[in-house]
This record gives structure tokens, C-alpha cells and sequence, in this order.
């Protein structure tokens, strides 16, 4: 009867070695963490984006030199393109943004000063239809609405000047972090292949097991963004421009809170241009508020059901509600990454969990 178990100098020297590496891992990992959002968005954009790269240089006899310099030049052409699309967008919004909150503070405080009376027929109103509509069973005077109305929008305003403050005065750092961006891009392109096979060798998985998870992980990457992000995008951009055409204060800004709110299951973007119709409607401008709120729903909310189904087609297949979760605990653990790493993670790990279940043979009916 043979006895298969190691030596125990050969367990021990397992464990040793182990450790160090898993020393070394933490170190590498913590070199790398002041770069984390730049290489996480680099890899985001390359996955995004490498499908046409791929088309346009599959033709490019790389074993010449000709082909190599026509490589490296399509490689430059695409990472600099790339941050060109990103900060142009960014700074027409940025500048626009700063300026309209600004501009709604002003507002905010103009009319509170200015029309008091008009502002007690409102809210009286407000208080009058929230009685009706809850059968007497939600009592709340038009001074509570004024006074916690004054206090959410003193306090949503503020917290978002403090963010375009901050913005601004990061605006340096922002911009090394493009250069970098543009750097990983450059090298993305040209040894994105080798590069992934290094990363993907060093994980001690089955190598079908590898396979299915990058497939899954650029599965993830590409859907998340066209059927989450490119939709919430669209919609906040059609939000903007109907509120700018109905000549609502700030669109920019409540465009923005559109495209947070559009992640919400079952209520969506409704959460904004809801009350501003209600608001129309309730100071007299009924025909107005009435078109509003039929525009708001036709081209905000409903292209919600039209776009999602045509980009999504049942590829991730999870409920929104887990996706809602995902984004929000996302962005409360990683803050503006967590958009993309929420969802990625909770899918990454269901992906994880069924290849554990086949591998052991487990039943999951």
C-alpha cells in the first residue's frame, strides 16, 4: 500500500512558497493602486473598442517593417482618439454643468424670495392633491413641503457644487490621468493579445475555465456598457434637450439626476420629470405640463423598453433589480467605478459559482 502523501519538508516548502507569493501579490497590488481607476477604464475601453482595431489591422503583415510602423501608428491614431472622445463630451458638460448650478441656486433662491404667495398656493395645492390621493391618510400642511423641500434642494445643491468644485480643482490630475489612460491605450493595441495570454497564464484554473470567464468578462464589459450605460446616456441627452425646448432651469443638472435615476427598476427617469410636469400643472400652465409629461414619457422613459431589449437581446440574463443593487453597492464601495464593477463583480461571481457547480457535480435544479 503506497502512501501518496508529501514529505514534510515538501509540505513546508509549499507553504513558504506560497506565502511569498501571496506576499508579492499584495505588494504588486498596492503598487499598482494609485492607478487602478486608469488601467480599470483603459481595459474598459480597449475591450469596447479593440473589435475595430482588430478589422482594420488584420490585414497588416506585422513581419515586415512597413506593417509594424503602420501598426504602431494605427495603435497611437486609436489611444489618442479615444481620450479625444471622452474629453470632448466631458468638457462641453463640465463647463455647462458648473455654470447651470450656479444659475439654479440663484433661481432657487429668487423665487423664494420673490414669490412667496404664489409658492403658498403651490405647495396648498401639493398638500390638498397628497391628501386626496392617500384617502385623508397622509396629512402634511404646504409650510412641512415648503420647509423640507427648501432643505433637500439647499443640501442636493450644495453637495453638488461641492463636487463641481472639487472637479475643478483636480482638473491637473484628471488630465495626467487621460495621458496615462492614452499610455495603456498605445500598449493595449499593440501587445493587448500577449498581454492578456501573460495575465491569463499566471491564473491556476482549467484553461476552459479561463476561456469561459475572459468570453464572460468581455461579454460583461461590452453589454454592460451599451445596455446600462449607452441607455441611460441616450436617455439622459433626450431628457436635456426636452427640458432645455420646455425652457426648464438647470437641464443640464436634472439631466444628470436623470441618468442616476434611470437605474432604478420600474420608476426610472420618471422621478424627475414627474414632479416638474406636476409643477406645471399645479401653477396653471396646464397644456404645457400636459405636453411635457406626454414628451417626458414617450422619449425619456419608454425608450428605456426599446433601446435595452435591442442592445441587451438576453445576453445578461440577471433581474434588474439585482442590477440595481449591484450599481448602487457599486458605487458605494468604488465610488464612480463601481458602475461598471458593481454588476461586473455580482456576474463574475454567478459565472464562478456554476462553473463550482459543475465541476463538483452539484444538482442546482
Amino acid at each position: 500500500m503506497s502512501d501518496n502523501s508529501q514529505p514534510p519538508s515538501k509540505t513546508v516548502q509549499t507553504f513558504v512558497f506560497g506565502g511569498i507569493l501571496i506576499l508579492l501579490l499584495v505588494m504588486v497590488c498596492r503598487l499598482f493602486a494609485p492607478f487602478f481607476t486608469v488601467l480599470l477604464w483603459s481595459t474598459l475601453l480597449y475591450v469596447l473598442i479593440s473589435p475595430i482595431h482588430h478589422r482594420i489591422i488584420r490585414n497588416v503583415d506585422v513581419t515586415k517593417t512597413s506593417g509594424v510602423i503602420i501598426k504602431n501608428i494605427l495603435a497611437a491614431v486609436f489611444a489618442v482618439g479615444t481620450a479625444v472622445i471622452i474629453l470632448i463630451p466631458l468638457t462641453f458638460v463640465a463647463s455647462i454643468f458648473s455654470r447651470q448650478i450656479l444659475d439654479l441656486m440663484r433661481f432657487v433662491r429668487d423665487v423664494f424670495n420673490d414669490k412667496p404667495e404664489a409658492l403658498q398656493d403651490l405647495f396648498a395645492n401639493l398638500s390638498n392633491l397628497i391628501k386626496d390621493i392617500s384617502a385623508d391618510r397622509i396629512i402634511i400642511s404646504g409650510d412641512e413641503i415648503q420647509k423640507r423641500l427648501v432643505d433637500l434642494l439647499n443640501s442636493s445643491l450644495q453637495r453638488m457644487f461641492a463636487l463641481s468644485t472639487t472637479v475643478a480643482m483636480n482638473v491637473g490630475s484628471f488630465f495626467f490621468g487621460i495621458i496615462l489612460m492614452i499610455f495603456c491605450l498605445f500598449f493595449f493595441y499593440i501587445d493587448g493579445s500577449y498581454l492578456s495570454r501573460l495575465v491569463l497564464h499566471a491564473i491556476p484554473i482549467r484553461k476552459e475555465y479561463i476561456t469561459t470567464l475572459t468570453g464572460k468578462f468581455m461579454d460583461i464589459t461590452r453589454n454592460l456598457f451599451f445596455g446600462y450605460i449607452m441607455v441611460a446616456l441616450i436617455q439622459a441627452a433626450m431628457a436635456y434637450i426636452i427640458f432645455t425646448i420646455f425652457e426648464v432651469k438647470g437641464a443640464l443638472v436634472l439631466a444628470m439626476l436623470t441618468f442616476i435615476c434611470v437605474f432604478i427598476p420600474m420608476v426610472g427617469g420618471s422621478l424627475v420629470w414627474w414632479p416638474l410636469g406636476l409643477i406645471r400643472l399645479l401653477t396653471g400652465d396646464v397644456v404645457n405640463g400636459v405636453i411635457f409629461l406626454v414628451v417626458s414619457a414617450v422619449f425619456i422613459s419608454l425608450l428605456d423598453n426599446v433601446l435595452r431589449p435591442m442592445f441587451l437581446k438576453d445576453r445578461i440574463q440577471l433581474h434588474p433589480l439585482i442590477i440595481f443593487f449591484a450599481i448602487m453597492g457599486g458605487l458605494s464601495a468604488f465610488g464612480f467605478n463601481g458602475l461598471i464593477l458593481g454588476p461586473m463583480i455580482v456576474i463574475l461571481f454567478l459565472t464562478v459559482l456554476d462553473l463550482f457547480l459543475t465541476e463538483h457535480k452539484i444538482e442546482n435544479d
